[in-house]
């Protein structure tokens, strides 16, 4: 048995890197059945839902439930249906967090005059031009989201710029930050995962590679947290950071010794 009622991990450079599995995860995620942990998913991929990361992690032997899985794009797409039922959100963003918005009853518009939302994310068509009618969209004080803050994001041959950078050049132009990020580490991204576990933030763990989000959203809110160096964190960044975990992993394969 264990002090945790659920466990909060994180995907990409925790139990993958790319579509690899990483050596160890296979023990770590036993080692949380064996404790009877209720585990949540949560990746701050702004593109993908949670079919995706059934699909990715089935051919590794793993079955995973689409519903214990958030991303930054879904608790963007349940934030907006929540609080912006009626409003028209101006997107910058890709074709995938589209849909992912649009299965969620949010309504969106391409017309920057007609903005009353404005939610900043990954956009590899990103251009000059999406720059101006955004600049135009977040004219006045409309409310302004960004799915992630992510400035990059690593890939097969090196890295590519991920939502933190078009949120800042948005940013920019508009002479105004975000009114807030939706994924990790916020305070939405956090009650998401809490009710999603029906656990006592002091009775929760979160693991993940990335000291400014899953770390960052864990002392946020309370929660135990644990970092693995088997990602975009090491050790030189746990001496230079100003976010402390509570312990430091070489992998997931470690976690039994902390549960």
């Amino acid at each position: 048995m264990t002090d945790y009622e659920g466990v909060i991990l994180d995907v990409d450079g925790t139990i993958v890197r790319g579509d690899e599995l990483i050596p160890g995860v296979d023990a770590g995620l036993r080692a949380l059945e064996a404790a009877d942990c209720s585990k949540l998913l949560f990746s701050n991929n702004p593109t993908r839902g949670g079919v995706h990361y059934r699909e990715k992690l089935e051919p590794h032997g793993f079955e995973v439930d689409p519903t214990s899985v958030l991303t930054s794009a879904t608790v963007s797409a349940e934030y907006l249906s929540r609080n912006h039922a009626d409003d028209s959100v101006y997107l910058v963003g890709a074709e995938r967090l589209e849909s992912i918005l649009e299965d969620a009853a949010v309504e969106l518009t391409t017309d920057p005059d007609e903005a009353d939302v404005v939610l900043g994310s990954f956009d590899d068509d990103f251009s000059y031009g999406t720059l101006w009618e955004s600049l135009r969209a977040l004219e006045g004080e409309v409310p302004f989201y960004g799915t992630d803050p992510d400035t990059t994001i690593p890939v097969d041959d090196g890295t590519i710029p991920g939502s933190g950078a078009i949120i800042a050049a948005m940013e920019a132009v508009a002479d105004r930050e975000v009114d807030a990020i939706l994924g990790k580490p916020s305070a939405v991204a956090a009650d998401a995962a809490q009710k999603r576990l029906e656990a006592d933030p002091s009775e929760i763990l979160v693991v993940g590679d990335r000291l400014d989000t899953d770390i960052a959203l864990g002392k946020r809110a309370g929660m135990t947290t644990a970092v693995v160096l088997t990602g975009i964190t090491d050790r030189s960044d746990l001496e230079s950071s100003d976010v402390e975990p509570d312990h430091v992993l070489e992998s997931l394969g470690d976690l039994e010794t902390i549960l």
